[in-house]
């Protein structure tokens, strides 16, 4: 095992200790830190703990700690105190009760000059939360000027003095522990040569590598667990981990320990902290429907059964798992739905949603059109803060942590600007989303789909939009110009070509409605209208010479696909059959027979 390595903030916090005589640590602050406790043994300590134990190690006597709320306290940490607590704060003229003490920012102010003036070992005095103790660092009180403008002087006046075995220079030093720099009044920090800002960041791969063996001793089955299993799951912890803080892997050890989830599935713990859900929803899809799912989907959706068989062949992967195993937690699916108008991109989602869900409206839909502005990607992850709406959040993110377990389908995904599709990135490589409050939103339970008419059309020379495929082409062309088309536009247009990385192998291209598809796309729209209004019990015959008049001019024109064929019954079927059975005051038990539709001249006649 390799040795452990402190976290660069506390390295660089140590070698400039007898160099600076105040020190301001901002970022990552409210996190456990990774901390050798003992020889091969690390652990994870709040912020001010490791302090206290870096420090004494390094030489420092004494840490004291003042926060708004307790005031002053000493540190305990792990090796024993050289002086008394209640010494310690007597001497910054505070009157101990169990080795803590009251006192506000006044009291706070005094003791910073009895603590540069000590004399002795050194003293370290940590100002946590330091962030509150204004309300506005551009306006201050009198107080908080007060305080700040003492520090800045004594931050001029202290001297170093030799101190341990080895003599080295060291302040009485003061530690300022922020939410972010401008926390503080500019004029304390900017260009003073006695502070120094560290930012703390968060853990990386190696602080939760070092943290993730420690965890995993606690989770059920790791006392029996073989060195293999020990060893897979410390890699799926510290990968599935990633961008998650120190704080997260321990509550994710605890979590594990509560439900009982066994150390070999401590992947299916970080997911359950992730996203909120216990059970892992994939796994309760009744395999028996989906593994008869075709014939459903595609009566629903005419003339496309590679699509079908591919979308299918993804949501098969997302229940069984394969390839889930993934650093950064990939969404379960990725699929491009790409063809022409009116074949069927949207309702095969719509039907994928209904075999997973049991309601075809419960998926998440972007009509992407909506995106096409700049910013509008306040809309997807919501405002940044200081901006209106900030704290509604974002329609994106929003619906994702309410539903995690859910189809997301972005819609004609081509007329969104490409700053939106920045964000695509994000959420098809590590299945994360960073929301404008600073959030981290997981799709890694989702099954993305995207829309779009690109390759159908495309520019020629002289920049003039032409069509790219035609009705008639054989599909392996119409495949082949779309794929080819859609490339371009990814790689030369809108140079994004890691978009279409991410997305691999899942363009699906939808074939034109061809005369076959059409007349049952047809008849399946006709039966659907006359058994409409059969459940309001009145009985519609359509005469043999109105059917295919009717069936003409549906099928005349297929270049919108089924989109198209519901136009035109809607116009030469609905419409007029809806303003007969209006003007004929039909009721439940009538019976009309339809004819004319041949010349035009529509007639419902009552039988």
């Amino acid at each position: 095992m390799s040795a452990y390595v402190k976290p660069r903030w506390m390295r660089d916090l140590l070698r400039f200790l007898p160099l600076k005589s105040q020190f301001v640590l901002s970022g990552n602050i409210r996190d456990l830190q990774a901390c050798e406790v003992a020889p091969g043994i690390v652990t994870a300590q709040p912020l001010t703990a490791a302090l206290c134990d870096n420090l004494r190690e390094a030489g420092y006597a004494q840490v004291v700690v003042w926060d708004p709320i307790s005031g002053f306290t000493v540190a305990e940490g792990r090796t024993s105190l050289v002086v008394p607590a209640e010494d310690t704060l007597r001497s910054l003229g505070l009157s101990p009760v169990d080795a803590a003490a009251p006192g506000g920012i006044d009291m706070l102010a005094a003791a910073f000059e009895r603590l540069v003036s000590l004399a002795g070992e050194p003293v370290a005095l940590v100002v946590d939360f330091a962030s509150r103790l204004t309300v506005r660092p551009e306006t201050l009180s009198a107080s908080e000027h007060n305080l700040f403008t003492r520090a800045l002087v004594l931050a001029h006046q202290a001297k170093p003095r030799p101190a341990g075995a080895q003599r080295r220079p060291f302040f009485n030093t003061i530690l300022w522990v922020v939410d972010k720099e401008g926390d503080l009044p500019d004029w304390l920090l900017i260009d003073n040569p006695r502070v120094r800002h560290i930012p703390v960041s968060k853990p990386d791969s190696a602080s939760r590598r070092a943290l993730s063996k420690v965890l995993l001793r606690g989770v059920p089955g790791a006392q029996e667990a073989s060195p293999d299993v020990l060893a897979q799951a410390d890699v799926a912890f510290v990968d599935g981990s990633e961008g998650l803080l120190l704080a997260d892997m321990n509550a994710i050890a605890t979590l594990a320990r509560v439900e009982n989830v066994p150390v070999g599935k401590i992947a299916d713990a970080v997911r359950r902290y992730k996203v909120g859900v216990t059970e892992d929803p994939w796994l309760q899809i009744d395999r028996e429907k989906i593994r008869n799912a075709e014939v459903f989907v595609r009566n629903r959706v005419k003339g496309q059964a590679h699509a079908v068989t591919h979308l299918l062949d993804l949501v098969k992967r997302a229940m069984t798992g394969v390839g889930s195993q993934r650093k950064g937690s990939r969404p379960r699916g990725i699929a491009f739905l790409a063809g022409p108008t009116g074949v069927g991109k949207t309702e095969l989602a719509k039907t994928v949603t209904s075999l997973l869900f049991g309601d075809e409206s419960a998926y998440i839909r972007f009509d992407m059109s909506e995106f096409s502005a700049e910013h509008a990607d306040q809309r997807l992850i919501g405002a940044p803060p200081g901006y209106v709406g900030y704290d509604v959040g974002g329609e994106l993110t929003n619906a994702i942590r309410e539903r995690p377990f859910s189809v997301v389908l972005f819609d004609e995904v081509e007329k969104a600007h490409p700053r939106i599709l920045d964000k695509f990135l994000q959420i098809l490589d590590d299945g994360v989303l960073t929301s404008g409050r600073g959030d981290r939103v997981y799709f890694s339970e989702a099954l993305i789909i995207f829309t779009s008419n690109l390759g159908i059309y495309r520019q020629d020379d002289t920049g003039e939009r032409i069509a790219n495929v035609q009705p008639g082409d054989a599909f392996e062309t119409i495949q082949e110009r779309v794929l080819t088309e859609i490339q371009r536009h990814f790689k030369l247009v809108l140079n994004r070509p890691e978009i279409l990385n991410r997305i691999g192998e899942n363009i699906i291209v939808f074939d034109f409605i061809r005369d076959d598809v059409g007349e049952e796309i047809f008849d399946q729209m006709v039966r659907a209208v006359l058994d409409d209004i059969a459940g309001e019990g009145i009985t519609i015959e359509l005469e043999s010479e109105s059917l295919a008049a009717l069936r003409k001019r549906c099928l005349h024109d297929l270049s919108n696909g089924g989109r198209g064929i519901r136009n035109q019954i809607e116009a030469h079927l609905i419409n007029p059959l809806a303003r007969g059975l209006f003007d004929q005051n039909a009721k439940a038990g009538d019976h009309f027979v339809l004819t004319g539709l041949a010349s035009g001249q529509l007639e419902l006649q009552r039988q």
